[in-house]
């Protein structure tokens, strides 16, 4: 984790969205950092100490289980925040939080967070909607990892991840996309292959290229359009 002086807070959709009285009120508390993938901003059980309104990139949160196995959960993007809860009181985090895909972001101190939010009605609504988009994804993303095959979740998940990057080259290892999906690696590497033979995309060295976003989308499950349209609907 660095210091950054690339990416602006306004790049955060939901900075952006605020009335600009109440943004001022968050400016002064607001840094930039430049985080790079793999690192884990918090442990489930961890204090809730810093918000991050990520710029570009990625980020992951995941369940993790008593042995120790994760899956994802929700993806956050320059859409979103995580941790935004912490300025109504929640002071640890639920799930863990991993870069998934490197990124620049605004981060804000818990206690100066919670005070600004305390009073601005619209940074406490921003918490509160943005945790029901967090909720929706949990929801829908359990129903998929349950009822739909690896290939139509590989490819919802890709699709997602390059919304999230704005870019259709993403970089992810077989080892990060088997956890995110929890399943095998070797399951992986026969649907990336599967996907890869088809003209869709192309995989190597752990960067995936998406060749026909037509033909992905068609590959993916219907959960990909249900998770755009309720953020659109709760955004």
């Amino acid at each position: 984790m660095s210091n950054s002086n690339t990416g602006l807070p306004l790049d955060n959709k939901l900075l952006a969205s605020l009335p600009r009285e109440d943004f001022d009120r968050l400016l002064p508390h607001l840094s930039t950092v430049s985080l790079q993938q793999g690192i884990v901003l918090f442990e489930a059980g961890d204090e809730v100490d810093q918000i991050y309104f990520p710029h570009d990139g990625m980020l992951s949160l995941l369940a993790v289980l008593r042995d120790g196995k994760a899956i994802e959960t929700a993806t956050v993007g320059r859409e979103g925040v995580v941790g935004a809860m912490a300025g109504l009181g929640l002071y640890k985090s639920l799930v863990r939080v991993v870069v998934q895909m490197q990124l620049t972001c605004s981060k804000i101190a818990a206690t100066h967070f919670r005070t600004v939010a305390a009073a601005s009605d619209p940074i406490r609504n921003l918490c509160i909607r943005y945790n029901e988009v967090l909720l929706s994804q949990a929801r829908v993303t359990a129903a998929c990892n349950a009822l739909h095959p690896i290939e139509a979740r590989f490819c919802r998940w890709l699709l997602q991840s390059a919304d999230r990057s704005a870019s259709d080259t993403v970089a992810l290892t077989q080892e990060f996309l088997a956890e995110m999906l929890g399943v095998r690696r070797t399951s992986v590497t026969e649907v990336a292959s599967k996907v890869q033979n088809a003209g869709v995309i192309t995989y190597s060295r752990g960067v995936i290229r998406i060749l026909d976003r037509p033909a992905l989308m068609r590959m993916s499950c219907e959960c990909y359009q249900t998770l755009l349209d309720q953020s659109a609907v709760l955004a």
